[in-house]
């Protein structure tokens, strides 16, 4: 087939090893140069062996024949691979210099792949390498690197990924960084017709297809998942030939589909198929990236030039992909899912294992014919997992992240019953998008679902609403949408996963959600997160967790300005008390020198009230009509049933929301506007 304006031939024997047959090429070149080799470590991994390959046909005789200049450097070296090279005249140029190399160094990159394979972190390299381009998306990154793992493992269903997200914050990039990492011969991207894949005859097994903002037809849904479904053998589609002979078409085995897709890539089958994650489009991500681009921008040298690990990385995935290796898990009779309903995740989650394992395969346990998976292989793989049941990903529910906010936004807020315009001013999107995120929409001849299809604890109700405006009596309809919290919680949080001990684990038999194997990172979803919805959804909230206090800076104890919903006037003392929460805790602010003469008070909590404020000047009234940013925590407030007056925020709605940390009463539009604020910054919009 063509390949860089010369021509690439495979040979159907490698005649170089007796040990193998396939991996063997020759490339003959536009100038008439000539390199062979083979990709296999025990040939050379891609080194020039053309020399070795010319004297297996090449006779004496025919090197010594009359007329040939003797000594004359590469003689035979525009012979076609594969003759014999008789008759044919010497090389302009010789074999074994000047020879265009298809890969630069293969030795160099090679040795350095089998010393990372062997004593170093394949998949931390990989991961590092693919961060140097693309910012953030380290799990994005982690399921496309693991999905290409997946193709060298003999009893696998292959992992295939999906990506969503919000427009123009780099889904594609994310994909097109990880796919330059792959070797040539094994990637295909860009739109394809819905068999054309079965006529391409240069598909080799193990092909990464990147299908990228593409509707998937009705037609190339049906191919994907037949190769799915048949991961480990290669699919038929019969045809008929306009000379009405029959035509069998072939797309090859072991190949991986990555879809990157604003909404869902297809139907409910394609998507059970496929690790669901979502691309990171934060506020916080978008500074970091705007300070990459900064920096690639400041830079005075060449900034097209490729990595130089790259090269490394393809030779990493050249090694894993010369043999496929049989991975078991000895561990599996352990391990125990919150949810087994979709019978796909658990076999998601085994995959995932295995591939670990097969990125450090140089450093597990070997048996006839396949490697044992450790118990880091369980840690990394369950890390991944709950990660995609939780912040990046809908692996279970299948949702997108606005539909997830969305969920998560009414579970906070506590309705019971909702409409479109009090979601739409919780998550601060347009009324159209907070119609399209309950009930779904078509485009193009494509069927989106909404929430209404996808979560069982949402029921929708068109309702005649009656009101009086300037003194006319007014019907219209609206549609009145059911909230059932507890359904919600169960739908939700069913992503976690544990492993006994080998001394029986649990004793009562169930799961634990807060008890987790020695050793092994917290990979159950549903300890902490039960606990912040049961807190968001009609209970009263108390720090049980770990607490801080986080002191208030003294210009504002200095000011007139209700602090931390204190009520109103001034605070001797302000502090606001929140659970340990990560990444999402707010800086404390240091003591400066000109506020020595107030000290900031704060003692052990032996009660649920977690700190007190003490107030000034009660009769003021409340100053502020919004609250400080990263004051108040909507996740410290629960619903109320009895009067407690008016906002301490705004002072004139009704207090609806109470936080015993914080001590304050907020009215329901107040509130609104804190998880709008925060669904902001989680990137809903």
């Amino acid at each position: 087939k063509p390949w860089n304006g010369g021509t690439l031939y495979a040979l159907e024997e490698c005649p170089f090893s007796g040990a193998h047959k396939d991996g063997a090429f020759a490339i003959q070149f536009a100038n008439g140069a000539i390199h062979a080799g083979c990709h296999h470590a025990s040939c050379g991994g891609g080194a020039q062996r053309w020399p070795e390959l010319r004297a297996m046909h090449e006779t004496p005789a025919k090197k010594e024949a009359p007329g040939a200049k003797t000594g004359a450097p590469g003689a035979g070296g525009n012979a076609t691979p594969g003759s014999r090279g008789a008759g044919a005249p010497a090389a302009k140029i010789p074999a074994s210099e000047g020879v265009e190399d298809p890969t630069p160094p293969p030795d160099e990159y090679h040795k350095r792949a089998l010393e990372i394979l062997r004593t170093g972190d394949a998949l931390a390299f990989i991961l590092n390498t693919f961060n140097k381009t693309h910012v953030g998306d380290r799990t994005v990154a982690e399921c496309l690197a693991l999905s290409i793992a997946s193709q060298s493992i003999e009893n696998t269903n292959g992992l295939h990924v999906a990506i969503s997200g919000n427009s123009g914050k780099g889904k594609t990039h994310a994909c097109t960084t990880m796919l330059q990492q792959v070797p040539e011969e094994y990637r295909l991207a860009g739109t394809v017709s819905d068999k054309a894949l079965y006529y391409n005859d240069s598909l080799q097994p193990g092909t990464v297809f990147l299908f990228d903002d593409v509707s998937l037809s009705d037609d190339l849904q049906e191919v994907l998942k037949a190769a799915t479904a048949n991961f480990r053998v290669s699919i038929q589609h019969q045809t008929v030939t306009t000379d009405r002979k029959l035509q069998v078409c072939r797309i090859p085995e072991r190949c991986v589909w990555w879809l990157a897709k604003v909404e869902d890539a297809g139907d409910d089958q394609v998507a059970n198929r496929m690790l669901t994650v979502w691309i990171d489009d934060s506020f916080e991500q978008d500074a970091r990236v705007l300070e990459h681009m900064k920096d690639r921008e400041a830079r005075e040298d060449d900034d097209d030039s490729e990595d130089a690990d790259l090269p490394v990385c393809r030779a990493i995935w050249r090694i894993l992909k010369e043999e496929r290796l049989h991975v078991s898990i000895p561990y599996a009779k352990r391990m125990h899912f919150t949810a087994t309903a979709n019978r796909r995740n658990p076999g998601i989650l085994f995959d995932l294992i295995k591939a670990s394992a097969l990125l450090h395969r140089f450093q597990r346990e070997e048996y006839d014919g396949g490697i044992r998976a450790n118990r880091d292989d369980f840690a990394a793989a369950a890390r991944i997992y709950e990660a995609i049941n939780g912040k990046v990903g809908g692996q279970e529910t299948k949702t997108t992240k606005n539909e997830a906010a969305a969920l998560e936004t009414v579970a906070t807020m506590g309705w019971e019953q909702f409409t479109i315009r009090m979601l739409q001013e919780a998550l601060g999107l347009s009324y159209h998008q907070t119609y399209r995120i309950l009930h779904g929409y078509t485009n193009r001849g494509t069927t989106y679902s909404g929430l209404l299809e996808k979560c069982p604890a949402i029921s929708f109700f068109d309702t005649t609403v009656a009101g009086d405006v300037d003194g006319y009596a007014i019907r219209r309809r609206e549609h009145l949408f059911s909230f059932d919290a507890a359904v919600y919680r169960r739908w939700a949080h069913g992503g976690g996963v544990w492993l006994d001990e080998d001394d029986g684990g649990d004793r009562d038999g169930g799961p634990d959600p807060c008890t987790f194997a020695a050793g092994f990172m917290q990979v159950c979803t549903t300890c902490c997160k039960d606990q912040t919805a049961e807190n968001g959804v009609g209970s009263t909230g108390t720090c049980t967790d770990r607490e801080k206090c986080l002191s208030l800076s003294t210009e504002l104890q200095q000011n007139t300005h209700t602090v931390a919903g204190a009520g109103s006037g001034v605070s001797e003392c302000a502090c606001v008390c929140e659970s340990q929460n990560g990444a999402s805790d707010p800086v404390i602010q240091p003591i400066r020198a000109e506020n020595t003469d107030r000290i900031l008070f704060s003692r052990p909590f032996t009660d649920i009230t977690c700190c007190k404020v003490v107030q000034s000047g009660a009769k003021r009234g409340p100053v502020l009509q919004e609250s400080l940013p990263g004051v108040l925590d909507h996740r410290t407030f629960s619903r109320v049933r009895v009067d407690l007056g008016r906002c301490d925020i705004c002072g004139k709605g009704k207090t609806v929301y109470r936080s015993q940390e914080a001590q304050a009463g907020i009215c329901e539009g107040c509130y609104a506007r804190l998880v709008r604020e925060w669904n902001a910054k989680a990137g809903v919009r």
